[in-house]
């Protein structure tokens, strides 16, 4: 019995003090984030046909689903060209924010909002991966994602190193943008925007609160007992998001795998055989008839594809069958991008599995990183074809400690 509460207590203990998976939930952000910016970059020239005022599912259409379904979308808030070039102008800048993790607590939030307007909008564009990044928009606003390879964390580290030579670091610019998105926040209630989805507007209160209590308990005391009390309160729910993250790839491949098996293409082996020939999916034709001519390697590709997405939640359990199986799954995903032409939704899928990647991984990942960006600072080409001038010695610091404070 005494060994259950102390196990118990020690699994209380290691869930409430720190946020696991700094590493899986960084390379999840900027996964996403580089995904939905590559996307929208990509349609750019087509975006009014896709969400705006020139495609096929007019305004109307859009205000009357929105009314029976209560999603969520800005888009619906004013008319005109220039309110849509702003909310997908905005979009674009929190992706490169969110990849570049600056301010993770607010740009999250308003990546989620630019990817849940864009597509609420038009919810007929998509290829599968839209699903995925609706889902992981709204679970990155419950994490601590700019933990490790972000700027909040660099800011952070400075921010540590200045309050430990006695000195005060201030903080304008989280204030400035919690007062701004507050406003913004308060003017859309009182015009009755938010009267449609009730999920989306509380989760906006929530967060605007949750940071104004942050703000305010970092003022009082950094290491008093309000800003204990949030730091575990903010462990927790990152320590939750994290698992649904996890539950959410697990169940993805669980219920696609169990469906196959269901379907007597994929039973007889031959299901791969058909999407190859689709025209909207054979931008290599070439490609495509060769891995086609044989029968064989079709059944392969078949049934490798049903064992390897049923089998991989069951992986879990075994860390070296799970990195085997899940290199195999991002494997497949590239295949999928380059053959079928389906790159976005390969790219996001391999994003959600990055949260299973292994810690020792990506910390060597992260090393190799920087070891090329200190030798890129100092070859000659960086500093301008001066091969005469030596680099400035400068402190070095580690760009992969976690930091234990909840980065902005």
């Amino acid at each position: 019995m005494n060994r259950l509460v102390l196990a118990l207590s020690r699994g209380i203990a290691h869930v409430t003090g720190s946020a696991l998976g700094p590493y899986q939930t960084a390379v999840v952000r900027i996964g996403f984030g580089a995904t939905w910016l590559l996307f929208l970059l990509r349609e750019f020239p087509h975006r009014h046909e896709l969400y705006g005022p020139d495609g096929p599912w007019s305004r109307d259409l859009a205000e009357q689903l929105i009314t029976d379904n209560g999603a969520f979308t800005v888009l619906l808030w004013a008319d005109g060209r220039v309110w849509f070039e702003a909310v997908y102008a905005l979009s674009a800048l929190a992706s490169v924010l969110l990849v570049l993790g600056w301010r993770t607590r607010t740009t999250s939030v308003l990546f989620m909002v630019g990817v849940l307007s864009l597509q609420n909008r038009s919810v007929f564009v998509g290829d599968g991966g839209d699903n995925v990044l609706h889902l992981m928009s709204v679970y990155l606003v419950f994490t601590r994602c700019g933990r490790v390879w972000s700027l909040d964390a660099r800011r952070a580290r400075r921010a540590d190193a200045a309050r430990a030579r006695g000195e005060r670091f201030g903080d304008r610019t989280g204030p400035a943008l919690w007062g701004v998105l507050g406003s913004v926040l308060l003017a859309a209630a009182l015009a009755g925007r938010l009267d449609g989805d009730r999920f989306v507007p509380a989760l906006l209160g929530g967060v605007w609160i949750a940071q104004a209590l942050w703000w305010l308990a970092g003022r009082r005391a950094r290491g008093g007992e309000p800003r204990i009390l949030l730091d575990v309160v903010a462990n927790v729910v990152h320590n939750a998001a994290l698992l649904v993250i996890m539950a959410e790839a697990c169940l993805i491949y669980a219920t696609a795998g169990w469906y196959k098996v269901q379907g007597a293409r994929w039973q007889d082996g031959t299901a791969v055989y058909y999407p190859l020939h689709l025209d909207h999916f054979s931008p290599w034709p070439g490609l495509v008839g060769l891995l086609s001519a044989s029968g064989t390697l079709v059944m392969l590709l078949t049934y490798g594809t049903v064992i390897a997405q049923v089998a991989f939640p069951f992986t879990l359990f075994d860390r070296r069958v799970k990195n085997v199986l899940l290199a195999v799954m991002i494997a497949e995903h590239a295949a999928i991008a380059v053959v079928l032409g389906l790159p976005f939704f390969s790219l996001a899928m391999i994003a959600a599995d990055a949260v299973f990647l292994p810690t020792s991984f990506l910390r060597r990942l992260g090393s190799r990183a920087a070891r090329a960006r200190e030798r890129f600072v100092r070859s000659p080409f960086a500093r301008g074809g001066d091969r005469t001038a030596v680099p400035g010695q400068r402190g070095r610091e580690d760009p992969e400690r976690p930091h234990v404070g909840f980065t902005a």
